[in-house]
């Protein structure tokens, strides 16, 4: 049997067809190679071959080779194991990044021209009771006006530190916050690109429904993807809405939602219908277990039904420093619990440092996010750096240094130096305290906001105004009018906390204070501190290297696969141009074949 006429030419177009698209193809690819966030796009094909209704007519003995090439679709090249590598990558990087940009803006307050500062400053004040220690000087007003002066300097330095500490502390919470300045926060641009991806996937899905693919749209979509998980830990799920997804009410099967269904309920051939995207945010609850939110569900709902939100509200606009506040992660209104309430996770400040929360299914003391930018804000500025306690069950990220951990260290500090000269100048007031109690107004330091000596920091730490105006001096009613001045030559030099077996004549007249300064002097202890935020800056540097690092060879990965390599693309259309020409040549075979049919055949009986 002589094959049908026209079906070569029909298998010839198609393939026309179907090789011109490649080329198509093969030159957007190249035009968009620089385009960020641009996945390369291929051709899927099959093979046409027909079974019905064509092979009822023909004999048994006909071998069918087939009708062509069907273009099935154009498709994105994409591995979505690597995907999930990369965004994980992402909130790893974006945790450790916004760590070092907060370690670096402290250490700005304790790099070494302020380290040393702080200490010249100690030393300044001890040259200064050395000079004064002889009887003769120790009531010449122009010795003690020196040490007054001197003293006042370290308390400008203590000051200015707390200053920078909360200026630090206040540019973290913009970058969280940023209402009322001319930058978007973190909660603002979370919440547009939540929004923007809970547009795309309805636009998305009904272009794939009209039989449009909108690659560029996804592309878009993988973006705000990526630059989410930067932020916030994420999971991207892609799935089929629940009237195709195959299952019936009761958790059987439902063959109709996928399969086009013939009259005896036999599939004939599958439903094409679009996945929607599922966007979950990860944290963790008080057990360590891992908890998710669902931020975007599908195309679920109406306007924004299918995309949740995040709020910052400050729970005391009067705080001198921005760190008590609540975060609110809303779900999708789509997403509801068994008790039909909108599903939340509520992250708010613990006065004893860390994080306190809840969500909707009984955790009351949430660990925190995962990872992600937000996460690392909310850490430099709630943590204080107290280890985990299991059996008081403080929070497990509690050990991380935050800034008020290094506002704690200097407010140690001043305290510490406040009260120890405070103390030992009141005790100097009287040489039998049984006879004669100490004037408890001649102290030196005082909290400025009050004028008292209790509850000194580093950010309210001042000469006494009565010490200023001549109301106190330098007590000399001791033993010796300079034992004041030689107690606090000694308490200079001396480590803290002191060995209650080694107690000298100095540290009685402190009057039992015993500061916890991790065995250093007052002048040694910044450079305590200033040891431990470089060892915590190390750390974090050296884990934000590695984290890059696997962050950049997961994305050479994801550009060996979805990128577009201009050798590649050449090599395929050489490919491509060779099968056009074939396919053109197999065309141009059959006309002569044709031509021969008609016009050479069937000449018998002229």
């Amino acid at each position: 049997m002589v094959r049908s006429t026209f079906a070569g030419f029909g298998t010839a177009l198609s393939a026309l067809q179907a090789n011109q698209k490649r080329l198509d193809i093969v030159g957007q690819n190249l035009a968009n190679m620089n385009t960020p966030g641009y996945t390369r796009q291929e051709l899927q094909t099959s093979s046409l071959n027909y079974t019905s209704p064509v092979s009822k007519y023909m004999n048994g003995s006909e071998i069918i080779v087939g009708f062509g090439v069907h273009m099935d679709k154009v498709a994105q090249i994409r591995d979505p194991y690597l995907d999930i590598q990369y965004r994980d990558q992402m909130q790893k990087s974006g945790y450790s990044d916004s760590i070092q940009t907060a370690l670096d803006r402290l250490a700005k307050v304790f790099d070494e021209s302020n380290i040393t500062g702080i200490n010249n400053a100690f030393v300044d004040i001890r040259d200064a009771l050395i000079n004064m220690q002889e009887i003769s000087n120790v009531n010449d007003p122009i010795f003690e006006t020196e040490l007054r002066n001197r003293m006042k300097a370290l308390a400008n330095l203590l000051n200015d530190a707390d200053r920078q500490i909360t200026e630090s502390e206040r540019q973290e919470f913009v970058k969280l916050d940023g209402t009322s300045t001319s930058q978007n926060g973190a909660v603002q641009r979370v919440n547009d690109i939540l929004q923007q991806i809970g547009t795309l996937n309805r636009q998305i899905k009904q272009n794939q429904i009209l039989g449009q693919q909108s690659l560029e749209l996804m592309d878009e979509r993988n973006l705000l993807l990526d630059e989410l998980s930067s932020f916030i830990p994420i999971e991207v799920t892609y799935y089929k809405d629940q009237d195709h997804d195959g299952v019936d009410a009761n958790g059987g099967d439902a063959l109709q939602e996928i399969y086009h269904l013939d009259s005896n309920g036999q599939p004939l051939f599958k439903k094409e219908w679009p996945d929607d995207l599922r966007v979950e945010m990860l944290y963790t609850d008080e057990n360590g277990d891992t908890q998710r939110l669902t931020l975007v569900e599908g195309t679920e709902g109406k306007g924004n039904e299918n995309y949740g939100k995040l709020e910052l509200t400050k729970n005391n606009a009067n705080q001198p420093y921005p760190h008590d506040f609540t975060l609110t992660f809303t779900g999708s209104a789509k997403n509801l619990l068994d008790n039909n309430v909108q599903e939340t996770l509520m992250l708010k400040y613990n006065t004893g440092g860390g994080v306190t929360g809840s969500d909707g299914h009984g955790n009351n003391n949430i660990a925190g996010l995962t990872g992600g930018s937000i996460q690392a804000s909310l850490d430099m500025l709630w943590q204080h750096g107290v280890p985990y306690d299991q059996n008081a069950g403080t929070n497990k990220n509690n050990d991380i240094r935050g800034y008020e951990y290094y506002r704690d260290q200097l407010d140690t500090l001043a305290k510490a130096f406040a009260d120890v000269m405070n103390q030992i100048n009141i005790s100097g007031t009287t040489s039998d305290p049984t006879a004669k109690p100490a004037d408890d107004t001649w102290f030196l330091f005082a909290n400025k906001e009050n004028g008292g000596k209790n509850g000194i920091t580093a950010g309210n730490i001042s000469i006494n105004p009565d010490w200023i105006s001549g109301k106190v001096h330098i007590s000399m009613a001791g033993k010796d009018p300079n034992d004041t001045i030689l107690y606090m030559i000694e308490a200079m030099g001396t480590t803290y906390p002191y060995d209650p077996n080694k107690v000298t004549e100095g540290t009685t007249a402190m009057g039992g204070i015993n500061p916890d300064l991790k065995n250093n002097t007052f002048a040694d202890f910044m450079n305590h501190v200033s040891t431990t935020l470089a060892t915590d800056s190390y750390s974090n540097s050296y884990n934000l290297k590695n984290n890059v690092t696997i962050l950049n060879a997961v994305e050479n990965a994801r550009d060996s696969i979805s990128g577009v390599s201009m050798d590649e693309e050449a090599s395929n259309m050489m490919m491509f141009q060779s099968a056009y020409n074939a396919a053109s040549r197999l065309m141009t075979a059959l006309d002569e074949v044709l031509n021969t049919l008609i016009n050479s055949t069937g000449v018998c009986g002229r």
